[in-house]
């Protein structure tokens, strides 16, 4: 028999069946404004995706309240000692690993406050892992293995149906976890069995399907809104100042200075001094700039007052 061929009383195995799931989700559906794209000049496609951008934050205006109490649940369960966990899948997970990793050095926040969970593992930053995204099981034992009664738990997917999540979220939810999913379709089942729910109405995307374009750009502006929120109401930020921020090299530091100057309204030479004197320590420094007092009794302030700013100045000042 000629190598590679099948004989006569030989069966070929059967290829194996692979599931299908048609999406009905509203980023699902084609764009009318886009239906002669690949016929477009080039000025032309990047005007119809810009044109399709604009409605991002308009949509996103619209859930405003859902991620406030979003913040809220977060902000406390953060206080409690818990933790906030995101669960996502290709381009919603990665902004997940995104946001978790922008906020150890924008807040100094502890590396265990915010947990990234991927569809398929670290991999699938880089490459898209083969059915990843439809393993509920798989979504369900991460959760089993790292989250604790009390934390909170984002789901991010775009349908809002991805199995992956889906399962995290319903494991979660049977543990004693607060849960939330954040989706581009404001009409995802999974709504009722939440405690938050954030349906962003982005609609059809410019290249059908491609949910890394509008409804990406709404899941990266609601997380950062999110995140950023959380860290305001937990005192890491004061004005509009990052006040917690990490000063890993030269520019870092050089905002560090900026930012004592802003807040004080000392001298440039004043602000320095108090920082050396500080160790670094940015709080420090702009609270016994602020109050007047020396730097021990600032750090002393700061210890009472659960290192808030705010309840170290009114401390010094009562």
């Amino acid at each position: 028999m000629t190598a590679g061929r099948v004989g006569r009383d030989e069966i070929a195995a059967p290829l194996p069946v692979r599931p299908v799931v048609r999406v009905g989700a509203p980023t699902e559906r084609r764009n009318p404004l886009s239906a002669d794209l690949d016929l477009m000049s080039t000025r032309d496609v990047l005007t119809v995706i810009n044109d399709a951008d604009r409605l991002v934050p308009a949509a996103v205006a619209g859930v405003l309240d859902e991620i406030a109490a979003l913040v809220d649940l977060a902000a406390t369960a953060l206080r409690d000692g818990r933790r906030v966990h995101y669960f996502g899948a290709g381009t919603s997970g990665r902004l997940g690993v995104l946001d978790a990793a922008e906020l150890v050095p924008t807040f100094n926040s502890p590396r265990h406050w915010f947990c990234a969970h991927l569809a398929g593992g670290p991999d699938a930053i880089w490459r898209a892992v083969e059915d990843a995204e439809d393993d509920a099981q798989g979504g369900a034992a991460q959760v089993a293995e790292c989250v604790r009664p009390g934390d909170v738990v984002v789901g991010l997917a775009a349908s809002g149906r991805t199995p992956y999540v889906l399962g995290a979220l319903a494991a979660a939810g049977s543990q004693g976890a607060a849960t939330a999913l954040i989706c581009a379709n404001p009409d995802a089942p999974a709504a009722s069995s939440v405690d938050v729910f954030i349906g962003v109405d982005t609609g059809p995307e410019v290249v059908t399907g491609s949910t890394r374009m509008k409804a990406g750009t709404a899941q990266k502006l609601v997380l950062n809104m999110f995140s950023t929120a959380v860290m305001v109401r937990l005192g890491r930020v004061y004005s509009n100042l990052m006040i917690d921020m990490v000063a890993t090299n030269a520019k870092l530091r050089g905002r560090m200075i900026s930012i004592l100057v802003e807040a004080t309204d000392c001298p440039e030479d004043l602000c320095r001094r108090a920082l050396n004197e500080a160790d670094g320590d940015l709080k420090t420094a702009l609270v016994s700039l602020v109050s007047g007092v020396e730097i021990p009794a600032a750090r002393a302030a700061l210890a009472r007052s659960a290192d808030q700013v705010r309840g170290a100045l009114d401390l010094l000042a009562s």
